[in-house]
């Protein structure tokens, strides 16, 4: 009788640590979610193409669709805005990417869209506001009813007032006011001639999960990511690396310093910050620290308003 009662004591007292085995982790659950809504778009949608940039979080979104579908492969395309001024880091990123995967990569150009009068170049617009009108033309080109993009909410305000599926008028535009409920993970796909679906399956991961992700999966990212020597100068309380795209103002000076990129994108608006982190575990430690999202410390574009980003995703941007 006392040998039974030992028994089940010990097994209660196991139980507890079995169930912790079996339960999944955050970043399973993540995971699971995202690949939930991958599938979801695949099987609903005619259409579907994923924005692809060679960054961090398009990596691990092309991470989750490549497990998504294993093992076949992706069934849709990826896009590709080139601003022209895109590292070159990055640019290879991609091409292993795609090349790894047999994946079929569509580069829609700023530089094409500009000289085909898609986009106009008036010299004070940004490239990486010119990448509007570029997307929404290869959109309509390509047919596109939906385009899954890797904006997380933590990032920015307007990025937090985001739905997983937001709809697009046949303008390819976004009304912040008028959005789909999605209740109980429940998302509406419907949509009209024309118009089309943004789709982020990252909208619930942080900068920190996507750190955490990349360093379990280890797959690769651009070097740029990691600390590395680079010639740079200060510009707006920002480290924006020397290029002939970059042309000097009076007063600013090159030195060459040890730093990495939380984000990447048109290199004459994406900063650096100082940084000895050359390693994934080292990023975690320094993300988990930061007070200030990548798009606020680094974004030249997204500091020339408040509502900077939002007037951008109300025109059709990312």
């Amino acid at each position: 009788m006392e040998a039974r009662a030992a028994d089940a004591v010990n097994d209660a007292q196991d139980q507890p640590d079995q169930l912790d085995q079996q339960r999944l982790s955050e970043l399973d659950l993540l995971e699971a979610e995202s690949i939930h809504i991958l599938r979801e778009v695949a099987a609903e949608f005619e259409r579907p193409v994923l924005l692809f940039s060679g960054g961090k979080d398009s990596i691990t979104m092309l991470r989750l669709a490549q497990k998504a579908f294993h093992p076949a492969r992706i069934p849709f395309p990826l896009l590709q805005v080139d601003t022209g001024y895109d590292f070159p880091e990055v640019l290879q990123t991609r091409d292993n990417w795609v090349e790894r995967l047999g994946a079929r990569l569509i580069v829609a150009s700023v530089e094409q869209a500009i000289a085909d009068g898609v986009v106009v170049d008036d010299g004070r617009t940004s490239r990486n506001r010119l990448q509007i009108g570029t997307l929404l033309h290869a959109i309509e080109e390509h047919g596109f009813t939906a385009a899954f993009g890797g904006g997380r909410r933590d990032e920015e305000k307007a990025r937090a007032k985001e739905r997983i599926y937001s709809h697009r008028d046949d303008f390819g535009q976004w009304d912040p006011k008028n959005q789909r409920p999605e209740l109980w993970s429940l998302y509406n796909g419907r949509i009209h001639p024309g118009e089309h679906m943004r789709v982020f399956p990252l909208s619930n991961w942080t900068e920190l999960d996507i750190w955490h992700y990349l360093a379990r999966e280890q797959v690769e990212i651009p070097s740029i990511y990691f600390a590395h020597r680079r010639r740079v100068f200060e510009r707006d309380g920002m480290l924006l690396s020397e290029s002939p795209h970059n042309p000097l103002r009076d007063g600013e000076v090159v030195t060459e310093r040890e730093v990495r990129f939380r984000t990447v994108g048109d290199l004459t608006l994406t900063g650096c910050l100082e940084s000895t982190a050359s390693s994934y575990d080292q990023i975690v430690q320094e993300v988990a620290v930061a007070r200030v999202t990548e798009r606020g410390a680094t974004r030249g574009d997204d500091r020339f308003s408040e509502a900077a980003m939002e007037d951008r995703k109300k025109e059709g941007y990312f």
